[in-house]
């Protein structure tokens, strides 16, 4: 199918968007250390009740250790390590300035799949992938709320922290690429992913004595059901469509696409959040957009 990467790239965005509203109001409920383990516990069980409907067994036995070893890698980088250095960002920058920082992501991915799977970008693609970051970076450097309006204390921290952050995404990505080499299903991958990042997360607030609290915040069934959608939507279903995205298109491509989630949350935001979007800001999602269909384009 032409373009498949492409388009599996742009509805992994879609999901990512809906998950991130799932998550922002389950978070404002029960927190996001509990959102955290609670949106991967659920996201493990439903991607191997879709594995066992599909293939017969909710595990993918006939991996092989190299992808046991890649896609948990992917795991551990990605959901644990990225996401844990990320929420932190959010905290001592703000969601606006650590989000624009997360645009290096796309840039970083280019980089990794240059440097280890030998993955060739021309100039007009790249031209392509710099406009669709310029975009962006004027869409999430535009957004501002009353919450982030005040200077971060600790402000290089944060925002190591946050290119941390771009690089666990990238570095996940290109894990994920290694373990899909030779055709493996992206399915499949996913709950290795997925399994590897909840067993790290599971023993990390076991060490830490504060697993069972967390998993108590779950009574409210209100925020239980937010965290099963973005569950859904995030961790499932789009990180699947993720896999099939660099499975099927350079890794700098699909990282861009991907990247395009602050963009789509501006009018979602605007509607269900009463946000006020600026006219730079509408300007920025123009230009993000002509950068993305410039990618099929080219």
């Amino acid at each position: 199918m032409p373009y498949l990467g492409e388009i599996a790239a742009l509805l992994t965005a879609f999901c990512w968007s809906a998950s991130a509203l799932f998550f922002t109001w389950s978070g404002r409920r029960i927190g996001s250390q509990a959102v955290n383990l609670a949106r991967l516990v659920a996201a493990v069980t439903l991607v191997m009740l879709l594995h066992l409907a599909l293939y017969g067994a909710p595990f993918p036995l006939h991996a092989g250790t190299p992808r046991y070893l890649y896609l948990g890698a992917s795991g551990l980088i990605g959901f644990c390590l990225g996401d844990a250095v990320l929420f932190e960002a959010f905290l001592l920058l703000g969601p606006r300035l650590a989000l624009l920082i997360m645009t290096l992501s796309p840039v970083f991915s280019a980089l990794l799949g240059r440097l280890f799977l030998h993955q060739a970008l021309g100039w007009p693609k790249l031209l392509a992938i710099l406009v669709t970051l310029a975009g962006i970076a004027w869409v999430v450097g535009e957004h501002s709320s009353a919450a982030d309006t005040q200077r971060p204390r600790h402000l290089f921290l944060g925002i190591g922290l946050a290119v941390g952050g771009a690089i666990g995404q990238s570095g996940g990505l290109l894990f994920s690429r290694l373990g899909l080499e030779g055709g493996f299903n992206p399915l499949s991958a996913n709950v290795l992913r997925l399994t590897a990042a909840t067993a790290g997360l599971v023993l990390w607030h076991l060490l830490r004595g504060d697993l069972f609290a967390l998993l108590a915040r779950l009574k409210d069934r209100g925020a239980a059901l937010q965290v099963l959608g973005g569950a859904t939507f995030g961790p499932v279903l789009g990180v699947t469509l993720s896999l099939i995205a660099i499975a099927h298109a350079s890794m700098g491509v699909a990282a861009t696409l991907m990247s395009l989630s602050p963009v789509i949350l501006l009018p979602v935001s605007m509607a269900l959040e009463k946000e006020r979007i600026s006219l730079g800001a509408v300007a920025g999602t123009l230009l993000s957009i002509a950068g993305s269909v410039a990618l099929f384009m080219l």
